[in-house]
């Protein structure tokens, strides 16, 4: 399984300060690093994150600490002895093992499971503001996202006066993005609470019940979410080119994909961190999805 391009939250590699493990009664432990939850350390059955987005952060805490979901293995929080859920920048989850595969129709899988639970939550406020200058990552997922879905993509953007790619690479990532807006058609499945950044973060061990530790939301139909594991794992995981066919029930589901391929190239576009490697597996993928409007 190729790993995702870089483009997530930058993290940071420095282990958790002595006073945030105290906060969340940890003091004694002796932190370990961990490849899979994006800067974590591992204290015992306790895992330490970083925290780029407060408010994301606060609120997928409160909504993982009761969430169920069938056959999913959910990284519970774990308060601070304060009940906080962040502590200067840090956040505590109840450890999950397992390791991403490239299992793509089972991640496909979660999706809709995950969705079905997180069908009835309540559209949060962040979500609804847009990207104020200056930046950080978040934003530029957040941009990215209304880039693919608005009349004229990039439009906003551009009028904000947001600072767009001009390399090789970004330039044919835009051209792509007009091409592919002309083929959109409205969609009428309804929006909700989605996971948006599925593939390459549902941990694996063996038979056991997926696991997964976080919840990146997004307002957007289901089947969004689902088109979006499938354009990363077309673009960068290797999956078979039939995993886009395998999918064809889902509702609307050719439109999603040209949303969602859509996405993946806004944010090839606005990421300060893009790197050209990362176009052509898009560039293929959005061939392919041509195909099938």
């Amino acid at each position: 399984m190729e790993s995702k391009p870089a483009y997530g939250t930058a993290v940071t590699s420095v282990e958790p300060p002595e006073h945030v493990r105290a906060t969340f009664g940890l003091r004694e432990v002796t932190p370990i690093p961990l490849g899979d939850w994006e800067g974590g350390w591992r204290l015992g059955d306790v895992v330490l994150s970083p925290v780029i987005d407060h408010a994301r952060a606060a609120w997928s805490a409160t909504v993982r600490e009761s969430l169920q979901v069938d056959g999913l293995r959910l990284a519970r929080p774990v308060r601070a002895t304060d009940g906080r859920y962040v502590v200067s920048g840090w956040r505590a989850d109840t450890y999950v093992s397992g390791a991403p595969e490239p299992r793509h129709d089972e991640v496909v899988s979660v999706s809709m499971r995950l969705h079905k639970a997180t069908a009835t939550l309540e559209r949060p406020r962040f979500l609804v503001q847009p990207p104020v200058a200056p930046w950080v990552d978040v934003d530029v997922f957040v941009a990215a996202d209304r880039a693919a879905w608005e009349k004229v993509p990039l439009r906003s953007l551009r009028a904000g006066g947001a600072r767009l790619s001009t390399s090789l690479d970004g330039r044919r990532s835009m051209e792509l993005i007009g091409q592919l807006a002309t083929l959109r058609k409205p969609v009428h499945t309804p929006a909700q609470l989605v996971h948006g950044d599925l593939f390459g973060t549902v941990l694996f061990d063996g038979a056991r019940t997926p696991g997964l530790t976080d919840i990146t939301p997004y307002w957007r139909p289901a089947p969004w979410a689902a088109a979006v594991i499938v354009v990363d794992a077309l673009a960068w995981g290797g999956a078979d080119d039939g995993l886009i066919e395998r999918w064809s029930d889902l509702p609307e589901w050719p439109q999603m994909l040209v949303r969602a391929v859509m996405f993946r190239l806004a944010v090839h576009a606005l990421h300060p961190r893009s790197t050209p490697q990362a176009f052509p597996g898009l560039a293929r993928t959005a061939d392919m999805v041509r195909l099938v409007l």
